[in-house]
């Protein structure tokens, strides 16, 4: 059995596929800035919008712009493995794929199934996080939706300034205004529409066309650009028109370490990094779409290494001008960039910044849906998952049925369960996904040098080792709660291969 358990699936077999044509494969209709704005769309989302803050106030003050650029070559590493692979294996199945040319079966579907944490478990994740915002732009305009369907069952709501506020968004304001939750009146959430529907709708449009998908978030990534370059020019003319603002607040630039790691000083740029890192989470979604790319062996490297390098640059850029605007000690809010625009005296800018906002996890969910919904097309096609996840549909030439199915659940996920803890199996599920691509390529190296790569990761095997150490320091740095839920949630995966997958495969003949 640990022969069969450790088949893999040939490169040859797998590029054969990949070439297949007809109505019954995906359609290729993906450019490199198709795949760069799917790669932003991912990646600039709740991180840059939330976490910017938060990070600067707690751990590094201005210095958070070093946890970017530390989180950044870190993410460098596992983003020129999967470059290599998806230039190699031009597939949908991404590490699932991966990990079957290289470490064998029950591997791949270990990571198969893992995925499922990042993109399904994400896009609920961001969903939530997106439905807020949907409804704070409904109030700005006088349009609510009651309690009872503006919230998962458990959260609560008050009563606020003349309308329901959900508490855990306005609690630091209450804070501020002195004012104690328990007297304000209280309902609470029972299913939240507004998440069902947003899911809803992004499935509609990914089943419609690949394509049309890609179209559709790069308007989106393109808005969202819009504003963020909007935030640095208003921003950046500020502090240019007021340098004593920027000398005040950017001195010292890197706070001194108050005594405990990872409390300010470059212990605390470190720290910081740990939680940036999961704001770059994302650009492998890019290589699910492998198949659909015109050119994959030159496009899918530009795509992955390129949204990652242009979502760099404009972190670094909005975490010194939003420093320099606000100081560090006043930035643990979740809406830091809105508190950052204020200090401008442009009073539209908070609206600017939750259009923003809404794009961007717009986009992310858009690609997380589309990552998932290739990853169950992949493991169909090898027969570890039922066949009607592989059906393409014959006009749209998407995997419908695959896109429909995933979006239902994700759906689900996002209107009835708290999802405060997912945040933290998105980011587990990630990691491991980038130790398994990272420990393939340099395995591949090995045992297969002679194959053709369009695009070789340098330093070898210096890149793998160090993405396989890096994301593992950063895995070991999650709660221990997180960890069993990985480990629940793999052998609940693990009983599906048994009970199911290892009779269907049509790699490995197990009956």
């Amino acid at each position: 059995m640990k022969n069969r358990l450790l088949t893999t699936k040939s490169i040859e077999t797998i590029l054969g596929e990949a070439d297949e044509t007809g109505e019954h494969t995906l359609k290729r209709s993906l450019s490199a800035n198709n795949l760069i704005a799917l790669g932003i769309g991912a990646i600039i989302g709740t991180g840059i919008f939330v976490l910017t803050g938060p990070a600067a106030a707690m751990y590094a003050g201005p210095g958070v712009v070093y946890s970017f650029i530390f989180a950044a070559v870190a993410c460098v590493f596992a983003g020129l493995c999967y470059a290599e692979f998806a230039a190699m294996i031009p597939v949908a199945g991404s590490a699932y794929t991966y990990g079957y040319a290289t470490l064998g079966e029950i591997f791949a579907w270990i990571i198969g199934w893992d995925l499922v944490l990042e993109y399904a478990f994400g896009a609920a994740t961001v969903c939530s996080g997106w439905s807020g915002y949907v409804l704070s732009l409904g109030q700005d305009f006088g349009l609510r939706l009651p309690p009872a369907l503006a919230g998962v069952p458990g959260s609560v709501f008050v009563f606020y300034n003349g309308h329901w506020e959900l508490l855990t968004r306005i609690a630091s304001k209450l804070d501020a205004a002195k004012v104690d939750p328990s007297t304000l009146p209280h309902q609470y959430g029972v299913f939240n529409l507004v998440a069902f529907i947003g899911i809803c709708l992004v499935t509609t449009i990914l089943v419609v066309g690949v394509k049309e998908s890609a179209q559709f978030n790069s308007v989106i990534v393109a808005v969202k650009l819009v504003v963020l370059m909007i935030f640095l020019a208003l921003g950046g003319y500020t502090l240019l028109k007021h340098p004593e603002m920027a000398q005040a607040n950017w001195h010292p630039f890197l706070p001194p370490n108050t005594g405990g790691f990872g409390h300010f000083g470059m212990s605390g740029a470190l720290r910081a990094a740990g939680v940036i890192f999961f704001a770059y989470i994302g650009f492998d979604a890019v290589s699910t779409a492998a198949q659909e790319s015109k050119s994959p062996k030159r496009d899918m490297p530009l795509g992955i290494l390129g949204s990652l390098a242009i979502c760099t640059v404009l972190y670094i850029l909005v975490s010194l001008v939003l420093t320099g605007l606000v100081n560090y000690k006043d930035l643990n809010v979740p809406d830091s960039l809105a508190i950052g625009i204020d200090t401008t005296g442009f009073k539209w800018g908070s609206l600017l910044v939750k259009f923003g906002a809404l794009g961007g996890l717009s986009s992310t969910m858009i690609v997380m849906l589309l990552g998932q919904s290739r990853v169950f097309f992949s493991m169909s096609k090898d027969g570890l998952l039922p066949p009607f996840f592989s059906h393409v549909h014959p006009k749209f030439r998407t995997p419908w049925i695959s896109s429909i199915t995933v979006g239902l659940v994700v759906a689900t996920f996002a209107s009835l369960i708290p999802l405060a803890s997912l945040g933290e199996m998105t980011s587990i599920g990630t990691l491991l996904a980038f130790i398994i691509v990272c420990s393939g390529v340099w395995v591949l190296r090995i045992k297969r040098p002679e194959v053709h790569r369009p695009f070789r990761a340098p330093w070898m095997p210096f890149t793998p080792i160090a993405g396989i150490v890096v994301s593992l320091a950063m895995m070991i740095g999650l709660p221990w709660e997180t960890w069993m839920r990985l480990l629940v949630w793999l052998v609940i995966g693990l009983c599906i291969f048994f009970f199911y997958s290892r009779h269907h495969s049509k790699v490995t003949s197990w009956d």
